[in-house]
């Protein structure tokens, strides 16, 4: 298998209150702003798309679901991940991954959690949704940061094993 000619991300920031303007989606550009840098960094051609939606299980459900139908190749998400009445993002998620990528989201979680042992509260979930490579991150934009950084270390790899490309080397 090939890897696409175009990568097609998509970034779904979930948040009430920024989907009502009483504040501004700042997680939501981090992420752009991070994942732009390594698709340059990597010389592949992507495009992002991004929606800012409330924490509404329907709506995200169908953007994800439409996302995976329409070839998107990687969807993050932004909010929802914690144990809030309205935090509803795995619930969402989990049940649409037909491969979880348990890990990731657990070492992040140790990493992040020996410091501030807050981060051990988010539920967040990686995997595939069709052929779609999913991440689920909290909604601040430093736990953002600090999800990416780890997420960005393993992507390339993780890119090359959601295309079925055996490269099991030191890349």
């Amino acid at each position: 298998m090939n890897l696409p000619e175009k990568f097609e991300i998509l970034i779904i920031t979930l948040s009430d209150r920024a989907y009502r303007g009483e504040y501004e989606d700042l997680s939501g550009p981090k992420i752009k702003e991070m994942i732009t840098h390594f698709f340059q960094s990597e010389g592949w051609p992507f495009n992002i798309n991004s929606n800012l939606i409330p924490d509404d299980a329907d709506n995200l459900r169908d953007h994800l679901l439409m996302a995976a139908e329409n070839s998107c190749n990687i969807i993050i998400t932004t909010g929802g991940t914690g144990i809030g009445p309205r935090d509803i993002t795995i619930e969402t998620v989990k049940p649409l991954l037909v491969k979880e990528i348990p890990g990731i989201m657990e070492f992040i979680r140790i990493r992040y959690g020996a410091e501030k042992p807050n981060a051990l509260l988010s539920r967040g979930v990686a995997g595939i949704i069709g052929k779609s490579l999913i991440y689920t991150l909290p909604g601040s934009v430093r736990a953002v940061e600090e999800y990416m950084n780890e997420i960005l270390k393993t992507l390339k790899h993780t890119i090359f094993m959601q295309f079925g490309i055996d490269r099991h080397f030191n890349d």
